[in-house]
């Protein structure tokens, strides 16, 4: 069993001609011609690469639709999840906001 490269899972099978495929996510890979790709991987605005978990911390002020305050620059979100189907990697909940997706441009690592 290989782990997937996308998403981690442990579940992967192999789907013949020597492709894995992994239920979780869908994602299907050759690990003979797999090479771990900058694609794959979520960077901070440092390009410090974050994993699920992380904390991080606002580096500039962000417009939120439908409130009349942004969340501030400096502000800290912890237990983040990454999501690597969208252009809004970041999953997390935020205290006087609640979900939201941000874009890791604008987070660096705590």
């Amino acid at each position: 069993m290989k782990a997937c490269p996308k998403c981690e899972s442990q579940y992967a099978y192999s789907s013949g001609d020597e492709m894995y495929t992994c239920p979780d996510c869908g994602f299907e890979w050759n690990p003979n011609e797999f090479v771990d790709s900058e694609i794959l991987k979520i960077v901070d605005s440092n390009g410090n690469e974050l994993k699920n978990g992380d904390s991080v911390i606002v580096i500039k002020n962000l417009p939120v639709k439908g409130s009349p305050k942004p969340i501030k620059a400096g502000t800290k979100v912890k237990n983040i999840r990454l999501n690597l189907e969208s252009d809004h990697n970041i999953d997390c909940k935020i205290d006087e906001f609640g979900a939201m997706a941000l874009k890791s441009e604008f987070v660096r690592k705590f």
